[in-house]
């Protein structure tokens, strides 16, 4: 059964290069950011961060220049299937509804949880803020999450390209969004 008290926000930073990956190495997840909004009364929790350790692919420059990880980092986190299982048994990421910033996160999870073979850690409920924020706000796109902060009048509260602190940006513009619409 879905528990609707609170909603996970999610917010994932993966490998990543400048150009194409290097041959035999693949986008992985390398943070899981995550930030609850209790529904009721539309605060954020507190902001996590999972560092996840890559299996077949390297922290490049460029990735350690978008998101401030380093390869020493992320090798002392735990594996994606290790990080998964604390989804589900700390944060009962199977049994909430959870929520990101565009389907970038949600798609990232279902590709390497089948690449693989770990469960996927989220239960069928996952709402696109990215779409939410330009439907409410009646905005002719969608827009990135700075823009989106700017519109929102809210500063951007951290590091971007850091998971744990988009998060809780993200869980900012999605409680303001209930708020709006429960008004």
């Amino acid at each position: 059964m879905i528990q609707l008290d609170t909603v996970l926000v999610v917010d994932v930073e993966a490998t990543c290069w400048e150009t194409a990956p290097p041959p035999g190495q693949r986008n992985e997840i390398i943070e899981i950011g995550l930030c609850p909004v209790d529904v009721a009364t539309g605060e954020r929790g507190e902001r996590r961060s999972i560092l996840v350790r890559p299996q077949h692919s390297t922290v490049s420059p460029f990735c350690t220049k978008l998101t401030t990880l380093t390869p020493e980092q992320v090798a002392s986190g735990v594996t994606f299937a290790e990080a998964c299982a604390l989804l589900r048994t700390e944060f009962r990421s199977d049994r909430r509804v959870w929520a990101s910033y565009g389907d970038y996160d949600r798609k990232q999870f279902e590709r390497q949880c089948a690449a693989e073979g770990v469960r996927y850690p989220f239960g069928p409920r996952h709402i696109n803020v990215k779409t939410l924020f330009a439907l409410v706000r009646g905005l002719p796109r969608e827009v990135g999450m700075d823009e989106a902060l700017r519109i929102a009048g809210r500063p951007l509260e951290g590091t971007h390209h850091r998971g744990h602190d988009d998060a809780f940006n993200i869980a900012g513009l999605f409680a303001e969004l209930v708020c709006t619409l429960r008004a």
